[in-house]
């Protein structure tokens, strides 16, 4: 019931946006301008502080950056050879697929900061931190290649203008160097990155179109199911395999069974795809959340 109290507020703001843009003079029209404030900047500016606010000691957990990086490499493949999977391809479209590839295997990292800290203190923030810093990137490239394919663009110039590749980059570079934010600037870039956590959840809310879902109602089952049930399983056996600390082990777990990322919509729109079939899974994976990540948890003991 804790994890689920957790999740309620981030469920609560997509549900506003969503009656907001139905119900109000706050349409469309005022949403579209928003999403791109989110993409364009204030997304961007959180993925990059929180990269460079936490110190990376890269050798002392080798095995635990080993164990996601294999965990990503796993969903992200799981993900992409659904095509190709026996009696799946005539059950929905190859645009649909690049558009929700990235529903299974993309993260809530700010429902992920928040609970590692409340799991694992400091050094469960440090953990989620090495994740956010080694996945983001991975799993950005993984959810733009299919799209950037599929609408004949070129992949590199998509990735090289992707806000969030530049931000995660820029930020893991940033940390490397041992460049930090200046203190008077600190509370100020904070501020635009918290900003940007009820602005893009309500985004999704108002692009929302939950009856989308009913004309590719396998592919959402599936993407749902690896990001919600096979990736906590994958996590827990990694853990076991490469001999993780309970800390690791933890936020491992934690982090395999979290929500997907409410920037999955804003992606998906600002590309040209169906926005409102992506936000519909970004909501039923937000509700799931609630179930999976006491299940992944619950493998501990």
């Amino acid at each position: 019931m804790y994890y689920a109290q957790l999740l309620i507020p981030d469920f609560a703001l997509i549900l506003i946006g969503y009656l907001l843009c139905r119900f109000t003079a706050l349409d469309r029209s005022v949403w579209s301008q928003i999403e791109k404030l989110v993409f364009y900047f204030l997304f961007p500016v959180l993925l990059f502080y929180s990269i460079v606010k936490s110190p990376l000691n890269l050798g002392a957990v080798s095995n635990f950056i080993a164990a996601g990086l294999l965990l990503a490499i796993s969903t992200v493949a799981l993900a992409y050879v659904l095509p190709f999977v026996p009696g799946l391809k005539s059950h929905f479209s190859s645009r649909d697929h690049a558009a929700s590839a990235q529903i299974a295997f993309r993260f809530n990292s700010f429902i992920g900061l928040a609970m590692a800290e409340r799991l694992a203190g400091a050094p469960g923030l440090l953990l989620i931190s090495v994740l956010i810093g080694i996945c983001v990137p991975l799993f950005n490239t993984a959810a733009v290649w299919p799209m950037a394919r599929h609408s004949q663009k070129g992949f590199a110039g998509e990735l090289l203008r992707n806000p969030f590749i530049i931000a995660t980059a820029s930020g893991l570079l940033a940390n490397v160097l041992g460049f930090s934010i200046p203190d008077w600037l600190a509370p100020t870039v904070n501020r635009i990155g918290g900003a940007s956590i009820p602005l893009g959840l309500m985004s999704a809310g108002a692009g929302m179109q939950l009856t989308a879902l009913h004309r590719a109602k396998t592919l959402a089952v599936t993407v749902l199911t690896i990001r919600h049930a096979i990736a906590p399983c994958i996590a827990f056996g990694l853990a076991l395999l490469l001999k993780l600390s309970p800390v690791q082990t933890t936020v491992l777990l934690m982090f395999s069974a979290l929500p997907t990322a409410p920037s999955a919509y804003v992606l998906a729109a600002r590309m040209g795809f169906d926005g409102g079939y992506v936000a519909g899974m970004v909501t039923l994976s937000t509700l799931l959340g609630m179930l999976s990540l006491p299940f992944a948890l619950s493998l501990i003991q």
